[in-house]
């Protein structure tokens, strides 16, 4: 009952509450993004899988530019991060626009992260039980250690996860979570963009 209709109930009152009490931030933000990433917008989009393989766009806060060199190419990524744009990303306030996300139903607020779609065809048939449920903001793998361990172990975690939900287990992963985010501990912002050659024990 929890998995499959309490659970999605409660992220989505949550969200809605947290949203209406911190909106006034979120434009802050979303006006100061604009102006300091020089046009190149406040947000950022990107295909993801989502329960079942579902492909939905997961919705951040923009941290850099588009700037580019003479000859068209983007320039590196450390000289088109903005102050405000490390920031975001030293504090995980980036991922404040994927309660949104939440909102809409592509993702819940605990859950195994969501990878890039070119890495569907990689994982084993058990990895890819992590797509049995919606993913998350936050989850198991990410408070036992995130990118201290392997993603063999990562992806491990994200199964047991879907194996043991539970409203207890959501409890203690926030609570966790919490406490992460203030000791800025194992906050990493390439955390997602993984190499595909890291994939299953490659490195």
């Amino acid at each position: 009952m929890y998995k499959n209709f309490i659970k999605r109930v409660i992220d989505f009152i949550l969200v809605f509450v947290v949203l209406v009490v911190i909106w006034p931030i979120v434009l802050l933000i979303t006006v100061w993004l604009h102006f300091a990433n020089k046009g190149a917008g406040a947000f950022f989009f990107q295909e993801r899988p989502g329960k079942d393989g579902k492909i939905f766009k997961v919705i951040k806060f923009k941290s850099m530019t588009d700037e580019r060199d003479t000859d068209g190419n983007l320039l590196p990524n450390e000289l088109r991060i903005t102050p405000i744009g490390a920031f975001i990303r030293k504090t995980s306030i980036d991922e404040l626009p994927q309660l949104f996300n939440v909102l809409k139903g592509d993702m819940a607020l605990i859950g195994p992260r969501p990878l890039l779609v070119d890495y569907l065809p990689l994982y084993s048939r058990e990895q890819a039980r992590r797509h049995d449920v919606r993913p998350g903001i936050t989850g198991w793998a990410q408070v036992n250690g995130r990118n201290a361990i392997s993603w063999t172990k990562k992806f491990e975690l994200d199964v047991w996860y879907v194996d043991h939900l539970s409203f207890l287990l959501d409890v203690r992963i926030i609570c966790m979570t919490i406490m992460k985010v203030l000791k800025r501990a194992d906050i990493n912002s390439s955390a997602d963009k993984i190499g595909i050659e890291r994939f299953n024990g490659k490195n």
